[in-house]
């Protein structure tokens, strides 16, 4: 695990060291779970700031391993830093909100709130059609040092990434993730996934979480490149059928 780190700290050091910042960040949001009585939607507040920051962590730190394989130093580093700057405004706004017992998400209560919740949303659309352009870079580049049914296990894990990170938008649109009550119902311990209703999140965690699974695969599972697009493929249903599932108002477990 040492080696995995010393690597990661050497291909990109600004994803590292902001890895380790969420980290360190959800570790606090969890302490203040058994310290702080505040609540929102029925659960401890910090309790959705922690999971932001473990999957910021996550998505820091994968983004900073696959960069390394374009070659593409300078694009590589804006990429890098807009994305700090992207996730240093959002966690400011969950936190400062979990802390004063608010929304941080769907929350137009004032137009303070209002206002920092759509830069929110543009400030995500800004590193979504960045990455986007991340992913052509991956088609476009043909000469990898890499095994083949691993460039196909990053560039299909980033595109269902992409695919399901838009999900984020109809839960906008909708101003809530629960379909057929309110946000707030009973849930699954520390993901809070509704128990009762259709819960879009879910969809949205699989589906981002593409972006480690399916290259995890090709690396230690996958021998040919069909194999990694078959798998690619097969997940996406799953998970398209898990948000078809939400939309029309099912819980995951029913």
């Amino acid at each position: 695990m040492k080696r995995i780190f010393n690597e990661l700290q050497q291909r990109n050091r600004i994803l590292f060291l902001m890895g380790w910042i969420c980290l360190a960040g959800a570790v606090a949001c969890g302490i203040a779970t058994q310290f702080s009585d505040t609540i929102v939607l029925g659960i401890s507040a910090f309790i959705k700031p922690m999971k932001f920051f473990l999957s910021i962590c996550i998505f820091s730190w994968s983004m900073g391993w696959y960069l390394y394989y374009l070659d593409m130093p300078r694009r590589t580093k804006s990429y890098s830093i807009m994305l700090v700057l992207v996730f240093a405004y959002e966690m400011f706004v969950i936190l400062w909100q979990a802390a004063n017992g608010r929304l941080s998400h769907f929350n137009i209560d004032t137009p303070l709130y209002a206002t920092l919740f759509t830069m929110m949303g543009l400030a995500i659309m800004v590193l979504w059609f960045w990455s986007v352009v991340i992913l052509i870079f991956f088609f476009r580049k043909k000469q990898f040092t890499i095994p083949t049914p691993y460039v196909w296990g990053i560039r299909l894990g980033l595109l269902v990434f992409l695919i399901f990170t838009l999900e984020g938008g109809v839960m906008s649109s909708r101003l809530s993730h629960t379909v057929g009550a309110a946000d707030g119902s009973a849930g699954l311990p520390i993901v809070n996934w509704s128990t009762q209703y259709g819960d879009l999140r879910v969809a949205h965690f699989f589906g981002m979480h593409a972006l480690q699974i399916i290259p995890l695969f090709s690396y230690f599972v996958a021998k040919r490149t069909r194999s990694v697009q078959i798998f690619s493929g097969i997940y996406f249903i799953l998970v398209m059928a898990l948000f078809l599932e939400a939309i029309n108002g099912f819980p995951l477990f029913f």
